[in-house]
């Protein structure tokens, strides 16, 4: 399975879905994923009828966009001597572009994941919250690699949250420097229609993403609003344990009492 950071990013799909808003480059495109094989420019060109050179630009243009992947080698059934041809493939990445942004398929990866890995006689809901707080897990771990911030206190740990959080598309707003509340939920409508079951997901992501990153003093609480997500990251005396507590007890499930966004 691909790291979540590796996920194209909104702005790379627009980036992408505005390079296929030339003609001549769509019709390019879709001849290089009918063909199901690596075909050069001369092939592109000829089907789109322009020159092997004006295929070569427009080519190129969607190999930096990410749709397709160029490198030298034969064609299919074709031997040549000397150098060999640059060819192009399709990419294999999907291009997806929704505002605000919507992340369904990490749900469904979680939710296979609590399949494939369900206890005997385990409640479905409560193997769906495990497989989240494990992928989130796995996610703050990886975070944690890459930047090595050492040991983390309530602010930083909040920063380097929130980098994740807008990549996924939470649209974090720190509210206070103890606080990221988030502004969208990347799981709606899904959410609507099942609260407990999506929100408890949620929770557990989040909630795991704070182990993995091994953070100090902060947790993630259910905090549900309308128009936002029911989850927010927040600094408080005994972090995560505290919110995990505060969840159990009931205390973080009813509405604000601020509803300033």
């Amino acid at each position: 399975m691909a790291s979540d950071l590796d996920q194209p990013s909104a702005a790379a799909g627009v980036e992408a879905i505005s390079v296929l808003g030339d003609d001549v480059r769509r019709r390019m495109y879709g001849f290089v994923r009918r063909a199901r094989h690596p075909v050069t420019r001369e092939a592109v060109a000829g089907d789109a009828g322009i020159s092997a050179k004006l295929a070569a630009f427009h080519l190129d243009k969607l190999v930096a966009a990410g749709l397709l992947r160029a490198r030298y080698d034969n064609p299919p059934g074709v031997r040549r001597v000397g150098r060999k041809p640059k060819v192009y493939e399709p990419a294999g990445r999907d291009i997806r572009i929704s505002i605000p942004e919507r992340h369904h398929d990490v749900l469904a990866e979680i939710l296979i994941d609590a399949v494939h890995t369900a206890e005997q006689g385990e409640d479905p809901r409560a193997a769906a919250r495990r497989a989240a707080h494990r992928r989130g897990e796995a996610l703050g771990a990886e975070v944690r690699a890459r930047t090595r911030p050492g040991r983390l206190g309530p602010e930083r740990s909040l920063t380097l949250s929130e980098a994740m959080l807008e990549q996924h598309g939470f649209e974090p707003h720190r509210r206070a420097p103890d606080e990221l509340r988030l502004l969208n939920c990347p799981f709606h409508p899904l959410a609507a229609r099942s609260p407990e079951l999506v929100c408890g997901i949620n929770h557990a992501f989040l909630d795991g993403f704070l182990a993995g990153l091994r953070t100090a003093g902060v947790g993630a609480f259910l905090a549900p609003r309308p128009g936002h997500c029911c989850v927010e990251l927040r600094a408080v005396p005994g972090g995560r344990a505290a919110a995990v507590q505060a969840d159990e007890d009931g205390i973080c499930r009813g509405d604000d009492p601020d509803e300033t966004p």
